[in-house]
């Protein structure tokens, strides 16, 4: 394949979709965990145990990118790229059902329930971590597309 696809795995664009996941999904765990007592709810936890999850797998691919940037030489295995395309769909997924669930709770905290469950910059707080989660997840579902689009033409 002469001409590479913006975003897809080995180039430029993808290194940077990859670290804006890390970036969003690091500042959606700082948010949720740091004097913040998230445990207490589910689908807190859930955001949280996803993230753990993003983070290593962004980073990890991050580095790839990186040495494919700098070599000038994209590693493009059809097997690989089948692997990447996979986790990057499931992982895509679970963040959207994530940041989702921690909304939908975050705001049924703030409009249902009052000041009853959380105080305003708590509940603020969950807000924010859902946010920076949307983020992220818009960036890992432009990987996952880019990389399904690349991967086809691969196995020509």
């Amino acid at each position: 394949m002469d001409e590479e696809l913006p975003g897809a795995i080995g180039t430029s664009a993808s290194l940077a979709l990859r670290l804006g996941q890390a970036v969003f999904s690091v500042a959606s765990l700082l948010f949720m965990c740091v004097g913040v007592e998230f445990y207490a709810y589910t689908s807190f936890c859930f955001l949280v145990t996803i993230k753990g999850l993003t983070i290593p797998w962004s980073l990890t691919l991050a580095g790839v990118d990186a040495f494919s940037v700098f070599v000038k030489r994209p590693s493009r295995q059809p097997q690989i790229v089948s692997i990447i395309v996979i986790g990057d769909w499931v992982l895509s997924f679970l963040s959207l059902a994530a940041a989702c669930s921690t909304a939908s709770v975050a705001d049924f905290m703030i409009t249902e329930a009052g000041a009853f469950f959380c105080g305003r910059k708590l509940c603020s707080r969950y807000q924010l971590s859902a946010a920076m989660a949307f983020l992220a997840w818009c960036l890992s579902i432009a990987s996952a597309l880019f990389n399904l689009w690349l991967l086809p033409s691969l196995y020509l």
